[in-house]
């Protein structure tokens, strides 16, 4: 009669460190401020676009005014065009980030509170514990 537990060896992380609450810990919390960074980022230059598309609307206004030959206030639109449309899809990459951090958040508490209490209970145990993944299921 066979058991159903199989020793394991833990796969190593990049870098040399083994995977384990810390890490986990670090990893998450790196990500959630980075996706928070991305989507700041992307919603500053969402604006600067939206900005800059209207300063360049209004500089159109003013080459008809003063009657510049078409093709060229033709040309200045376009950017305009162009600069609302790079607005539009920083707007949507913001909004991925938003998730992406939302959703990084969620697992960061998840794993802080399913797995806190037994990494505390091990670091205060004057017990050696088994290496990593030893009570793992077949």
């Amino acid at each position: 009669m066979g058991s159903d537990l199989v020793p394991y060896a833990p796969q190593p992380l990049a870098r040399g460190r083994r995977l384990s609450f810390l890490t986990i810990v670090a990893q998450v919390t790196a990500l959630t401020a980075q996706a928070l960074s991305l989507k700041e980022g992307l919603y500053m230059l969402k604006r600067r676009m939206e900005k800059d598309s209207k300063n360049i609307d209004g500089i159109a206004d003013m080459c008809t005014e003063a009657e510049v030959e078409t093709r060229f206030t033709g040309l200045i639109n376009e950017a305009a065009g162009s600069l609302r449309e790079v607005a539009e899809a920083a707007s949507g990459m913001a909004s991925a980030a938003d998730h992406m951090e939302a959703n990084a958040r969620a697992f960061g508490d998840a794993h802080e509170s399913e797995y806190r209490a037994v990494y505390e209970a091990v670091q205060a145990s004057n017990v050696r514990q088994a290496k990593a993944g030893f009570y793992r299921k077949r």
